[in-house]
């Protein structure tokens, strides 16, 4: 497991001519999946919560015609972009995909764009990891009478690797029911990753540090615990200006934690605090003050805080924490790979830390293993890195594209009666204003625009009507963000930083906002209309943990106010059909 692929790399345009390439063959096959893996990865830590899509479109002499890759949950399929990029040379050429497609919102866009350009085979890297989406694709494109060939059945196919490799964390997600999870820490060559007085800047080199931005610039969140706050008062942040800014997450029993640190200063990105339910209530209102996000646990454990984040749609999480909370995670099992940075320097002392502190282990025939061990010079640093559990095994021969490899997350264990819904993977991942369905919108003046999602439409109009000329700019800015998650994380900084710029009547307003939006998404869309007709006599719930205006809450504490607009809008549907088929009975 030695591939590596450019960290953080981001390039604009994402759809590209390409030049030549060597005869069609299984070299090339699996040169070009390589190819569809490296550029899928241009946006990690963008396109999360969804996986890394990457398209390259070759024409039957070997002429790569173009290629695209998924920029972010809710922009354009990397096929598409691919299919724009190739234009004519499509006609009779071969797709090569890291990942098979995943029809999240119902409306085959992947596919249909492969079946309309001309494309006759298509070659994919891996099946996709959730059971409702795995075998959908590639049935889709053999029925349309594309020749489908599947690398990741092949036992011999060793660059199915890099389509793993690029995907990692849905894989683990999949497999674990917690998200992917990475220790990071930087120690001496004697194993200190601090002098005996705590003080540990810098056991590595800039260069080192440097990596480090780009691994918290792919996670979706960074985990530290109380003892890191109180002793570097971290920023966490991912690099120094622009790029994905992972969620601060302070993992602390006690909150003994200082009222004066960086993590509360949430100008550039948001922090969550979790901890013991009931401890120190005075300063939970104090970090609420501050727009800081707290959450309570019975008993706080990794494997529970792992299990929520998974429930919020994490999919990788990097440990930047002290030596006792890193055993807690790695004894709970929730730790998949290690990065240790090693500097060549030696300080000494009984009572220095060390990066794990006890496991309860006495003998070295107990130690853990790391497999798959990479080794890379940084500078003057040495990186070791390695997996605490293995990469769940995709590469043995499947016998059924039925069958599954691994246990799906998004099935609820709930009656069939309630339907939840939340991220948009999920079965009924459409129902999500996070789902890349464009609306059209009146504005002020009765002029219809069009909005590139509910979620652009909903956080934008928190600032309609307010005479200032930041309130409109930030409007723009919205309606022109690149994915849902990202107008979501711009309306709610701004709302956070910026409460002056909130319309005065939000809170009356906000609940008719959301209902002319999504009844303008399932009006016009027939297959969301008939997605959400299919459900009556179910109960929907949006199964999120934290949102409890919009969403169930953890334990159903939550007013659920989407799934009751969706309800809503389900019977006015329902009775409006009603009424027509009375009218048609009455003509005839």
């Amino acid at each position: 497991m030695a591939l590596s692929f450019a960290v953080g790399a981001y390039s604009s345009p994402i759809m590209c001519k390409a030049t030549s390439v060597n005869n069609h063959s299984y070299a090339q096959d699996l040169s070009y999946i390589r190819r569809a893996a490296e550029i899928s990865d241009k946006s990690a830590g963008f396109t999360s919560p969804h996986p890394n899509f990457g398209c390259v479109i070759a024409t039957r002499s070997g002429e790569v015609a173009g290629e695209g890759y998924l920029y972010a949950q809710g922009t354009k399929p990397a096929e598409m972009l691919a299919v724009e990029a190739s234009g004519e040379l499509c006609r009779g050429a071969t797709a090569y995909l890291n990942m098979e497609p995943g029809d999240c919102h119902g409306d085959h866009t992947a596919v249909s764009a492969l079946v309309q350009a001309g494309i006759t085979r298509a070659v994919i890297g891996i099946r996709h990891p959730l059971r409702h989406l795995r075998g959908n694709a590639i049935r889709a494109l053999r029925s349309q009478g594309l020749q489908v060939d599947v690398l990741g059945e092949d036992m011999q196919s060793k660059i199915v690797e890099a389509c793993l490799l690029v995907n990692l964390p849905l894989i683990y997600r999949a497999a674990s029911r917690v998200p992917f999870s990475v220790l990071k820490y930087a120690m001496t060559l004697d194993g200190k990753i601090a002098a005996s007085s705590g003080h540990a800047a810098w056991i590595s080199s800039k260069l080192s540090r440097d990596r480090v931005f780009e691994l918290r610039g792919r996670s979706d969140a960074i985990i530290v615990g109380g003892n890191t706050v109180r002793r570097d008062d971290p920023r966490l942040t991912a690099r120094h200006g622009g790029g994905h800014m992972p969620i601060r997450i302070v993992m602390s029993q006690t909150l003994d934690l200082p009222k004066e640190a960086n993590l509360w200063d949430l100008s550039e990105v948001s922090t969550i605090v979790v901890t013991q339910r009931g401890a120190r209530r005075s300063f939970q209102r104090f970090l609420a003050s501050k727009g800081v996000e707290v959450v309570e646990f019975d008993i706080l454990n990794p494997r529970d805080v792992m299990e929520y984040f998974h429930d919020r749609g994490y999919l990788s999480i990097l440990w930047e924490c002290g030596g006792t909370l890193a055993a807690s995670a790695i004894s709970s099992g929730v730790i998949h790979k290690v990065f240790a940075f090693v500097g060549p320097k030696i300080i000494g002392g009984k009572n220095a830390p060390s990066p794990v502190a006890e496991l309860g282990m006495v003998e070295m025939s107990q130690a853990l293993d790391v497999i798959d061990v990479c080794f890379e010079q940084i500078g003057p640093d040495m990186l070791i890195s390695g997996f605490l559990q293995p990469i769940p095994d995709l590469t043995p021969t499947i016998p059924s594209e039925d069958e599954t490899f691994a246990i799906d997350p998004t099935v609820s264990p709930f009656e069939s009666s309630i339907i939840f819904f939340y991220k948009t993977w999920d079965p009924y991942g459409a129902f999500s204003n996070f789902s890349p369905h464009p609306i059209q919108m009146p504005d002020e003046d009765g002029n219809y625009a069009t909005w590139s999602s509910v979620e652009h439409y909903y956080q934008a109009n928190k600032f309609i009507g307010v005479s200032n000329p930041v309130a409109q700019d930030c409007i723009g800015k919205i309606k022109l963000a690149k994915s849902p998650e990202e107008a979501a994380r711009m309306g709610r900084l701004i709302q956070r930083q910026h409460p002056n710029l909130v319309r005065s009547d939000w809170e009356s307003v906000k609940i008719d906002v959301m209902y002319r939006a999504v009844k303008c998404k399932f009006s016009i869309y027939p297959h969301l209309n008939s997605m959400l007709l299919s459900t009556a006599g179910s109960v929907l719930v949006e199964a999120s943990p934290h949102d409890l205006f919009w969403g169930g809450g953890r334990e159903g504490e939550g007013l659920n106010y989407l799934g009751r607009l969706l309800m809503q809008l389900r019977s006015e549907f329902l009775g409006e059909s009603s009424a027509a088929s009375e009218n048609n009975c009455s003509a005839v």
